[in-house]
């Protein structure tokens, strides 16, 4: 047991470090691959989901909607929960939430059934994912320890979706669609049996809920996420989109004011005050708007252009997932050495050129060399502009707010990805309807030109890193 002198959680951990650390880090790491492999693997199933549970297809959206809805919506108020009633606590029990979602989910009869489990899958990972940092950072006292877990955790963040499709191609094409949720149930066992046997007591911050932010914030974020969802799927002019975008922008300005004026506000907007973090926080936005569209235009273009099956396209981006293992490790080295600038501008660079290059695809376009070469770029660029901000912004944060910031973090991954997306699904949409030729070609044409657009987003990454502080 862990040698602490923390018998509840209202104390503190006298020599975490003597907890199995090890053991400890790697149920850490776990959590946050499961919670980012269950979008990406899902991706790769949906076609056989279609199929078995008989969904319509405006219907099957909600497959990854219900659970990306719920996730962001809930991300702070789960960071706070951490912080105010024991991150040890509200981590268990989001992985147990999680784990049992996925097992109802893996023997779903009808759509319905799948679509709840969905919505309690996201619930769970939104009270683990800002917890699970949240204790890296409070567990991992030592700087040097501290910034491997967390460079190792971020890595986990950029690479699990790589690794996804890998592990979905898999599944998805040796054995069936219910065993990409049932893989979640070993490691969600294994995750809750050394939390709950090595994983410290970390003391919580007293307070109170600020109910009204916590209620503006959930609504806000769920609301915008599905506005940028649904502008993907039907255009910015599609009402659903306008009222859910107007709603999610009002609600997130109320929840702005209550928290200025809120005495126990459920996110300090200090938070952002620092510049490095706040230069992090928005980095992290622009970032995931531009480099996580590489994984789903990429996989259309294998896919529908070239006719790759689902596990060759997965192993496709084994070169980034691999790079990007490989390189982060070195994080914890060169950002004390020469400062979070040099590093998120290099990355940013390879990130820029990642995105570029697949403006020239072609319909006959093989995998070796350019769409090889746009895989280690994109590994080089994720690994050193984009891992090396959830650092910065955990190392620098209070441990008393590590929850709310790590939600924060979280949050912000989430709608930028999704705002990404939407903006590129219409940059693509309107390139297909202007183009002109076969099917393949109109196809690749809309690939190219999201592309570019994906591009800018990470110009503006690079003019980002240009705020960072040397230190």
């Amino acid at each position: 047991m862990p040698n602490t002198a923390a018998s509840s959680e209202n104390q503190v951990v006298q020599n975490p470090l003597s907890v199995r650390p090890g053991l400890v880090l790697t149920a850490l790491l776990i959590c946050q691959l499961m919670i980012v492999l269950d979008v990406t693997v899902m991706n790769v199933a949906l076609p056989r989901i279609k199929s078995d549970l008989h969904f319509s297809a405006t219907g099957l959206a909600w497959v990854i909607d219900a659970y990306t809805l719920v996730f962001g919506g809930l991300l702070l108020l789960g960071g706070r929960a951490g912080d105010m009633l024991g991150r040890r606590r509200i981590f268990i029990a989001g992985i147990a939430l999680f784990t049992l979602a996925s097992l109802l989910g893996g023997l779903a009869p009808a759509a319905g059934w799948l679509v709840v489990a969905r919505v309690a899958q996201g619930a769970g990972a939104a009270m683990a994912g800002p917890n699970a940092l949240a204790l890296l950072t409070t567990i991992f006292t030592e700087p040097k320890a501290r910034l491997r877990a967390l460079a190792l955790y971020s890595g986990m963040a950029g690479a699990g979706f790589a690794i996804g499709l890998i592990v979905g191609g898999f599944l998805t094409e040796w054995f069936t669609w219910r065993s990409v949720l049932f893989i979640n149930v070993p490691l969600g066992v294994l995750v809750l049996f050394v939390a709950l046997r090595y994983m410290p007591v970390v003391a919580r911050q007293p307070g109170r809920l600020d109910l009204p932010g916590a209620v503006t914030s959930t609504a806000g974020v769920a609301a915008l996420v599905y506005g940028f969802v649904s502008a993907g799927s039907h255009g910015w002019n599609d009402a659903v989109t306008d009222v859910s975008l107007i709603i999610g922008s009002v609600m997130i300005v109320a929840f702005v004011v209550i928290e200025l004026r809120s005495e126990a506000p459920l996110l300090q907007l200090r938070l952002f005050a620092d510049r490095n973090r706040g230069v992090a926080y928005f980095n992290l936005f622009v970032g995931y708007m531009g480099s996580m569209s590489m994984f789903f235009f990429l996989t259309l273009y294998m896919q529908d252009v070239r006719g790759m099956g689902p596990l060759t396209t997965g192993l496709a981006f084994l070169p980034t997932a691999v790079l990007m293992f490989a390189l982060i490790r070195l994080i914890p080295w060169l950002l004390p050495k020469f400062g979070p600038k040099p590093m998120t501008m290099i990355g940013s660079l390879f990130l820029i050129a990642g995105l570029v290059l697949p403006t020239q695809l072609s319909t006959d376009t093989a995998y070796f060399p350019l769409v090889f070469i746009v895989a280690v770029l994109m590994g080089c660029g994720t690994a050193l502009a984009l891992m090396p901000l959830g650092v910065i912004i955990m190392t620098s944060v209070p441990s008393s707010s590590a929850g709310v910031a790590g939600g924060a973090l979280q949050t912000i991954q989430q709608t930028g990805a999704a705002l990404g997306l939407a903006i590129l699904v219409t940059v693509f949409g309107a390139s297909e309807q202007g183009a002109v030729g076969p099917p393949d070609q109109v196809l690749v044409s809309g690939i190219t030109a999201a592309f570019a657009a994906a591009a800018v987003m990470g110009v503006l990454n690079f003019l980002g890193t240009f705020a960072f502080r040397r230190v």
